[in-house]
Order: C-alpha cells, then structure tokens, then sequence
C-alpha cells in the first residue's frame, strides 16, 4: 500500500470519528494539517496571527458542521480552499476594495526543514533561488508552493485554485524554467568541463 493510499485510509478513519464525535480524532486532524494550512495562510495575509486565526476558524467550522464531514470527498482539497477563501476574505475585509489580483500579496519561501536538497544548497544559492522564487507571478508562485512545498498532486492544487491540471503544469513548468534561468548564473564561475579534441 502506497502512502497516497495509507493517508487516504487515515482520512477516511478519522472523518467517521470525528462524525461520531470523537474529539480525540479532530485533534489528530487538526495536528496532521495545521503547520502546512497555517504557512499557506500566512503566504497569503502576511500575519502569524491572522494566519494562526484563520486556521482556527475553518477547523471550528469543521467541528461545528462535524456531522457532514464524511461527505467530504477529497479532505486536502477541501481544507486548502477553505484557507484561500477564508484568507482572501480576511484580507478583503482589511483592504475593504475588491482584489483585481487574488495572488498580488503571496510569497513563498522554500521550508526550513532539514530536507536532503537543502543540506546540498548553499546558503547563498538558496537567497537567489528563494529571490527567483519571489519573482514569479502570483498565480505561478501559489501553485508552486503547493505542489513544490506542499506536496499536493496537479489535480488537487487544480481544484483549489479552480484551474485544470493542465494549467497547473503549465504554471510549474513557466515556475521551474523562471527559477532555472535565474539560478543558472550561479553556476557560471565554474570552468568549462568541455575536453577539447586533437
């Protein structure tokens, strides 16, 4: 059994629970998701606070309304609209105008865990990747985020955002070549490995 599949059963378990009225499970969930939820809010409104609210908010929600959770199909899919939509609204209500631009104001950092890749990446390549990253446009940088950051299929980060997958791999795509193109510099000092022919 893949861990796409272990984390489905998880779910599943846990949504029935929680339907039931098991509080022990809704903390579990709320655990399972509530750092990646509270870093994709705060991507969004910009506050620590605000994000720590937002999040709050949409699993008391959750509690409230704990009876129809099993209707939920896709959890995931689920929990990340709810986030976007409550923190584009938090940011609305501050703003008080309509957004042209849903994205404008997000940003992505790459995580501070010990990953493999960043034990690999110098400090300094990782500021002019992250610096790449920044120079994305909105839209492209969110769907990085989800799939690069987050870990979510083209498929779920496409029924968050309301595209196709197709647009989402088009946007990665746009994402990896930007970030390459701006990274590529870095690498230039080194000499030329080419081994010339007689």
């Amino acid at each position: 059994m893949n861990f796409k599949s272990t984390n489905e059963t998880l779910l599943l378990g846990l949504k029935e629970k929680i339907a039931a009225g098991d509080q022990n499970s809704f903390r579990q969930l709320f655990h399972l998701y509530a750092k990646k939820l509270t870093q994709f809010a705060f991507a969004i409104v910009k506050s620590n606070d605000a994000a720590r609210e937002i999040v709050d908010e949409v699993f008391i929600k959750i509690w409230r309304n704990k009876a129809s959770i099993t209707t939920i199909q896709n959890l995931t899919v689920y929990l990340y609209t709810a986030i976007k939509n409550t923190s584009l609204n938090y940011l609305s209500a501050r703003a008080k105008e309509n957004m042209v631009e849903s994205f404008d104001f997000f940003s992505v950092q790459l995580s501070d865990n010990n990953s493999p890749e960043k034990t690999l990446i110098s400090s300094e390549l990782l500021k002019k990747i992250n610096a790449a990253i920044d120079q994305l446009p909105p839209r492209c940088k969110m769907v990085f985020k989800l799939v690069r950051e987050d870990g979510l299929s083209y498929k779920e980060v496409g029924a968050i955002l309301k595209i196709s997958p197709k647009t989402v791999d088009a946007q990665m795509m746009i994402a990896v070549k930007q970030i390459s193109e701006k990274v590529k510099m870095h690498f230039d000092y080194f000499p030329n490995r080419n081994i010339k022919k007689n």
